[in-house]
């Protein structure tokens, strides 16, 4: 995957009188670890209302709760989580790390958002006007500032009253201490699924490995626009929002979900295994070995390889222990980080054709160092196939990628993609093969980044 594109957030929390949630909460985080790796918290409540518990920091989940025994110490009944990437005008700084914990008439409220309201700049802005004083940069906080006008103590009320005018992709977990409610977006546009946990508790994860990691169990999950509630009583569910057309981002398939978790009834891996059978079908090349960019294109590799009667390799390594380079800030520095983390296995490359499988091609600067990796290792062709269509516009939806005129693929057309990558032949596999081989209507995904073409601005 070219890691310049990055999800904003991972989400968790739920309520569970007779589990040590606050430490389950730590492992369902660290199953989520991929979707954010800049921040990590948890925060925890005693379900009685009173003061919510909240530790958050720089970093891994690894590295901001290195010591779990701390979380077996706090008991409470509900409990929520977080990882973060930053997002568009969001720094890194400590205030705009989650859980959010807001202070307001009614109490406590923790916070919790992956997505990215589209309508975030103008809400900020007619709340500065009304006196708002904001302590992030996020929209997270708008939330929190719209229901605190509420003055309504009934948080599910609240909730209800301001709902709609959050316009974008969003799905919020939030709590007053006494109760979890999870919110999911009109649109579906980020995910967000149920589990049981226990014979009396209930989680809320963005991917349901979150669960497997916990020994929860999957129900289902939460539909665009619904609500549910958690609390000593069980579950609720209300609608706040009208179903709009359902539409789950998908880069989910593609590369930001964990290949253990399912979307839609669809399993993530099987689902990247078909895009590159169909690769392979659209775009097949004369060559001796394929190969996969580790980690999120095996699976589109292993397909591609099978389709096309070809040996796969593990012609690529990948250094585990070199951060992700998009969060290497220069183009400079992030050239140099992709030669850290990956290196050819000259016994394998030299003198053979090659097909390097990846899942996506945005700046084009990890193409280009793959093409290199592989022709200094010896290799004598080198095919490089995409199992996504050409990127050509940003995401207005809490996906973090370059502007539209840094993409690769933005007035270009194939050839000459190819030629500035330094590539024998190039291939991405279309629009249509894409959404047929994750088997579900293209109304029910967002393709906005592919097409242009947004559902909600």
């Amino acid at each position: 995957m070219e890691v310049e594109i990055k999800e904003a957030c991972g989400v968790c929390g739920g309520w569970a009188a007779e589990q040590p949630l606050a430490y389950l909460t730590c492992f369902a985080l660290y199953a989520l670890q991929h979707r954010g790796q800049e921040s990590a918290g948890i925060a925890v409540g005693s379900g009685e209302g009173g003061k919510i518990w909240l530790k958050k920091g720089p970093g891994l989940v690894s590295e901001v709760f290195p010591d779990t025994n701390e979380l077996k110490r706090h008991h409470g009944s509900l409990a929520l989580g977080h990882v973060r990437y930053a997002y568009g005008r969001e720094e890194l700084g400590p205030e705009n790390s989650q859980p959010l914990l807001l202070r307001y008439r009614h109490g406590e409220l923790a916070i919790v958002h992956n997505g990215c309201l589209v309508n975030g700049e103008l809400l900020r802005d007619e709340l500065a006007r009304e006196g708002a004083i904001f302590q992030t940069e996020t929209d997270s906080e708008l939330l929190g500032h719209l229901i605190a006008r509420q003055n309504n103590p009934l948080l599910e009320e609240a909730l209800a009253a301001v709902a709609p005018r959050l316009k974008g992709a969003f799905a919020f977990i939030l709590s007053d201490g006494k109760k979890v409610i999870g919110l999911r977006d009109r649109h579906g546009f980020r995910p967000l699924s149920l589990g049981r946990l226990g014979s009396h508790g209930y989680f809320l994860a963005s991917e349901t490995c979150a669960f497997d990691t916990i020994g929860a169990q999957f129900v289902r999950e939460l539909d665009p626009g619904e609500a549910v509630v958690l609390d000593e009583t069980g579950l609720r569910s209300f609608r706040v929002l009208p179903a709009g057309e359902a539409s789950l981002c998908l880069f989910e398939y593609i590369y930001f979900a964990r290949p253990d978790s399912n979307l839609q009834g669809k399993n993530v891996h099987l689902a990247r295994r078909e895009l590159g059978r169909r690769l392979a079908r659209e775009h097949p090349a004369d060559a001796d070995i394929v190969t996969g960019v580790p980690d999120s294109s095996i699976a589109a590799a292993s397909g591609y390889a099978e389709q096309a009667g070809l040996p796969y390799e593990m012609a690529l390594v990948k250094n585990r222990y070199i951060g992700r380079t998009f969060l290497r800030p220069t183009q400079q520095m992030r050239e140099e980080g992709v030669d850290l983390k990956l290196n050819a296995v000259q016994k394998i490359v030299e003198g053979k054709r090659v097909v390097i499988v990846d899942d996506s091609m945005v700046r084009g600067t990890t193409g280009v160092k793959l093409v290199r990796l592989m022709r200094r290792a010896g290799a004598r062709e080198v095919h490089l196939r995409i199992s996504s269509p050409p990127v050509i516009d940003a995401c207005l939806y809490g996906i973090d990628m370059p502007v539209s005129t840094e993409l690769i693929a933005s007035g270009r057309d194939v050839q000459e993609i190819a030629e500035k990558v330094g590539a024998d032949s190039l291939g991405y596999l279309s629009l249509a093969a894409t959404v047929e081989a994750v088997g579900l209507p293209r109304e029910q995904l967002c393709r906005a980044c592919f097409t242009g073409c947004y559902p909600v601005r």
